[in-house]
This record gives structure tokens, C-alpha cells and sequence, in this order.
């Protein structure tokens, strides 16, 4: 019996043997790279071509994440003025990033985290961090090789898990700033082959009103710096507000040493969402695939054309204005703006924006400003320059039935406008308007325990993605259809617990919870038709394919309102 048991476990240690060592059909993944720089002027939409080539990849079937490297010194955005540097757009790990990760996440299904937004700033807090530490052993440190080799280790960092690795470069080719990443990314093409990257350059082609022509000129110099630094573009995108004819396309060609087909005439588009087909009509998509040997698998683009479809023939029409101090500046509200249009797309309407600077609104000139809005939004922000504009807007909408969304800094000034003139308490505030020294007073928004005494600024806010509960038959659970969310914040204020009795008294509901801190994050009013405040920031989780509950059925209130 013992020797039919030792010859039936030599029998199942030989099967076992035989399917650990199964060598896989497969073939091991290789990862690919796509560099895009700009040239001539900044602010060129390398941003937008990088998140539109990644849509159109992986349409094609591939898995696709995006990076950013910020040439400038600061670790990140977080404490950037607005109108200095634009929207700071937050992820789901609370990384303060560039606006242009927003694209990315609105035009991809790519989870943006901290390790897809890399700025100088970082690059040299890490390098010096070991130099202190004695890593580098006594040896000089020097721009090549640490910081170039911390650039690359970045890259191939955010690239982990991805078929393609498309990697934004900030700034103008030429800037001082961006020559460390430039110069990383020369070494890379090197280090992984250069059948493996591709370089993208996107680039300025003029029209000069007086000769009546476009000039390929600054484009020819732009190639040229990068020529100087031991880069080749594959690709150039040619921004334009002029057609660019194939006479033109050889000529850039001709003088770029980069063929003709490869020369992306990128004209001026009525609506970003147009794009992505853009530049699938000119096949970028399958030439770089091509260029990269990698399979280019049948295309869906149906999405996205119907989203340009309702955009060029609506069949309603609904006027928001948006209340803010960064209104000089729309990019400061960049994801905020896309989102109303995100849900403007689907309701089939033209949105009609207007933004309103809140330091000039009072009580004597708001009818006349507001008073054909069909809806109010009122946005983040901080400090206490413009509040009292808000506070009005916010005021009017609740008195005369406009439906009104706050968001963040808009929910907590909504509370603090409910406190003053239906709650009676006159003096209500937040704390972040008079600082922690002042005792007395009533701060329906006040700091959170862990806030208080904290100096830096930057990056210490209650930051990325916190669950909240939605309470059973409230406006805001119909509007989600669920009983547990997780939505992004970015902000150091809360509202006051200790007031919450007196508001449910008078009529506001705090109708979302953070039950693991017993914190409001959404108050509404019942017997408003559309009143809404929310703690977190819905605009950074809308696509255009997959517009926000928030805003949908704000735009759906706010074009019933229209119609009265």
C-alpha cells in the first residue's frame, strides 16, 4: 500500500512539474513611448493633442497613460495663483497637478495619480534629499547624469502597467527650463530604441494678415533647436488658424527631414471634442502605430462623433452664469467649464456661460447682472476677496427660485448666506476669513482640528478622494442613484456640526455625510427647485462620454427654469 502511495505522489509531483514549466504563446510586452514637445509659443495645446492621440489609441485597443513633466521650480501647482498658472487640477491620490491632467482623465479612461505630474521642482527635492543623505557616496552631482536619470526613472514609473506611455514635455522648446527633460528624453529614445518611442512636435504655423499667407518658418526653427539637442521629431502637429494645404505640408517636410504624411495640419477646432477626430482623419493614430509596430485594431469613434453632433446642432438653450474672482482668467476654471458643457451635451443644449466677477456684485446691481440666468454657479476659491459678491448671488438664487449649485468654497458661502438670513445669525462666517486667533464669533465654517497651527501651505489641504453617504430620499441620492459616493476635495474648511440642529430646523438638509469623520459634505433645500452646495469638486470626475450626474441635472433644472 505505502508503495502505491509513493508512486501515485511521484505521479502528481511529475504533473505538477510539467505545468509550472509551460512556456507561454505570448509575447512579453514592450512597452512604448510617445514624446510630445512644443515649440514656438507656449500654451500651443501639446496638452490636448496628448490626450486626443491617447483616446484614439485606445480606441484602437491599447492601454494607455499620459504624463506631464512642469519645467518650472515649484513642487507642484497647489499654491500657484489661479490666474498665473490656471486651474490645479486634483487626482484621486490628492496630487495639486497641471490642468492639462484634467484632459487626460476627461479624454481617456486613464486614472491620473501623483507619479503622471512630475515638475522640476520635485526632480531637484529628490536628487538634493540624497545628496544630503549621503547616497551618492561623495560624488559630484551634476544635471547629467542624476537629474536626467531621475526624469527617466519617473517616466518609467508613471508607465508601469501601460502598453503606451505618452509623455507630455511643459514649456517651449528653446526655454532654459526644459532642457534637463529634453535632453532625458534623448537618452531614452537611445535606452529603449528608438523603434520603441516616437517624438511628437507640436508646433506654430503663423498666417500673416499683410502677405496673406502662412509662414513655415518659426516651425523650421523650432525643429532646428531640437536637431541642436540630438532630437528628430517623427510627427509634427502644425497649429494653425488657416488651412494648411499639402503644397505647404512637403514644404515643412522638406525642410524638417520628416516625411510628408507625418505633418498634422491641426486648424483651429469650433470644439476641443473635434480633436481627436482631427487627427484620426489624418491618420496620426495608425502612423504612429505603424511607426511603432503595434497592431492597429478596429476603431469606434462613434462616441465622440455624436458628442460634436450635439455640439454643432443643439435643440435647446440654457444661459449659466458662474460666479467667481478668477474670471479674467477662464482656464482658471477650466474642468469646471468642460463639465457644464459635458452636461450641456446631454440635455442636447448650448450652454450659454457667462462669468460674473464677484468683487463687482452687490445688491443693487444683481437683478440687472443675474437676472437671465436660467442657473448660478458659484465655484471654489479661497480668501475673502469677492466673497460677499458670492454671498449675494447666492442670496438671489434662493429668494427667486434660480437653480444654484455652489461647489466647495460656493457650498460653504451658500451655508454661511443661509445662516445670515434664515437662521438669524447675522455675524455668521468662516474662520478662514479672520484666522485662528479670533475666539468669539460664529464660524458656521470653521478648520478642522488636524488644520489648526498648520504653516505651509502646500500640499497639507484635505486632499484627493473621500467616500460620503447619501441620505435616503434626498434630491442629491435621486440625483446619484446610489447610497455611497466618492468624490474629490481640496480644501482646509468644514462645516460646523455644532450648527447643523438650527439648519435642518429652518429648512436646509445635510443630505451627504463623510461618516468616518462625521463631516457634511452636501447640504440642499428641499423646497428650492435645484439647491445644491457640495464640499468636493464634482468637475473633476466628468467625461465628455461620461458626463456627471451634479451637473446634468443642474443643466436639466436650470433649462426647466429657462422655460418658465
Amino acid at each position: 500500500m505505502a508503495k502505491k502511495a509513493a508512486k501515485v505522489a511521484r505521479k502528481s509531483t511529475t504533473t505538477t512539474k510539467k505545468i509550472s514549466t509551460a512556456k507561454s504563446t505570448k509575447k512579453a510586452l514592450k512597452q512604448k513611448f510617445i514624446f510630445v514637445t512644443g515649440g514656438v509659443v507656449s500654451s500651443i495645446g501639446k496638452g490636448l493633442t496628448a490626450a486626443s492621440l491617447g483616446a484614439l489609441l485606445e480606441a484602437r485597443g491599447h492601454r494607455v497613460t499620459i504624463m506631464k513633466f512642469d519645467p518650472y521650480l515649484n513642487v507642484d501647482p497647489g499654491t500657484m495663483s489661479p490666474m498665473q498658472h490656471g486651474e490645479v487640477y486634483v487626482t484621486e491620490d490628492g496630487a495639486e497637478t497641471d490642468l492639462d491632467l484634467g484632459h487626460y482623465e476627461r479624454f481617456t479612461s486613464a486614472i491620473m495619480t501623483r507619479s503622471n505630474s512630475v515638475s522640476t521642482g520635485q526632480i531637484y527635492d529628490t536628487v538634493l534629499t540624497r545628496e544630503r543623505r549621503g547616497d551618492y557616496l561623495g560624488g559630484t552631482v551634476q544635471v547629467i547624469p542624476h537629474i536626467t536619470d531621475e526624469i527617466k526613472a519617473r517616466t518609467y514609473e508613471a508607465g508601469q502597467g501601460s502598453e503606451i506611455i505618452i509623455v507630455e514635455i511643459g514649456g517651449t522648446v528653446g526655454d532654459i527650463e526644459s532642457q534637463p527633460f529634453l535632453e532625458a528624453i534623448r537618452q531614452m529614445r537611445t535606452d529603449v530604441g528608438h523603434e520603441n518611442s516616437v517624438l511628437v512636435h507640436v508646433t506654430y504655423v503663423p498666417y500673416i494678415a499683410a502677405a496673406g499667407e502662412l509662414k513655415s518658418k518659426p516651425t523650421q526653427h523650432s525643429v532646428k533647436e531640437l536637431r541642436e539637442i540630438g532630437l528628430q521629431p517623427d510627427f509634427l502637429v502644425c497649429r494653425s488658424e488657416k488651412h494648411i494645404d499639402d503644397n505647404l505640408k512637403g514644404k515643412i517636410a522638406l525642410f524638417c527631414s520628416v516625411r510628408p504624411e507625418n505633418v498634422i495640419a491641426a486648424e483651429d477646432s469650433a470644439t476641443i471634442y473635434e480633436v481627436p477626430l482631427s487627427l484620426r482623419a489624418q491618420k496620426l493614430d495608425s502612423l504612429i502605430l505603424e511607426r511603432l509596430n503595434l497592431e492597429a485594431g478596429k476603431i469606434d469613434l462613434k462616441g465622440w462623433q455624436s458628442i460634436v453632433k450635439v455640439l454643432k446642432n443643439p435643440t435647446n438653450h440654457v444661459k449659466i452664469g458662474v460666479v467667481g474672482k478668477y474670471v479674467e482668467l477662464k482656464e482658471a476654471y477650466k474642468s469646471l467649464h468642460e463639465s457644464l458643457v459635458h452636461a450641456g451635451i446631454a440635455n442636447k443644449a448650448k450652454l450659454e456661460i457667462f462669468y460674473v466677477d464677484s468683487e463687482k456684485l452687490n445688491e443693487k446691481n444683481v437683478t440687472k447682472t443675474l437676472e437671465s440666468a436660467d442657473g448660478i454657479l458659484v465655484p471654489g476659491g479661497f480668501g475673502n476677496r469677492g466673497v460677499e459678491g458670492k454671498i449675494t448671488a447666492i442670496k438671489y438664487a434662493r429668494e427667486n427660485q434660480v437653480p444654484f449649485f455652489g461647489i466647495c468654497f460656493g457650498m460653504q458661502l451658500a451655508a454661511i448666506e443661509f445662516a445670515r438670513n434664515v437662521c438669524g445669525i447675522q455675524d455668521a462666517t468662516s474662520r478662514e476669513f479672520h484666522g485662528e486667533a479670533k475666539r468669539n464669533g460664529n464660524f458656521v465654517i470653521d478648520s478642522m482640528v488636524e488644520q489648526r497651527g498648520v504653516v505651509n501651505k502646500g500640499g497639507t489641504m484635505r486632499l484627493g478622494a473621500f467616500p460620503c453617504h447619501l441620505v435616503a430620499g434626498t434630491k442629491v441620492q435621486s440625483v446619484y442613484k446610489e447610497n455611497n459616493i466618492s468624490e474629490r476635495h481640496r480644501h482646509r474648511f468644514e462645516f460646523n456640526n455644532k450648527y447643523k440642529a438650527l439648519f435642518e430646523k429652518n429648512g436646509m438638509v445635510p443630505s451627504g455625510i463623510c461618516k468616518e469623520r462625521d463631516l457634511v459634505e452636501i447640504v440642499e433645500l428641499p423646497d428650492h427647485p435645484w439647491f445644491i452646495g457640495v464640499q468636493f469638486h464634482p468637475e473633476f470626475k466628468s467625461k465628455p462620454l461620461a458626463p456627471h450626474p451634479l451637473f446634468v441635472q443642474f443643466v436639466k433644472a436650470s433649462l426647466k427654469n429657462s422655460s418658465k
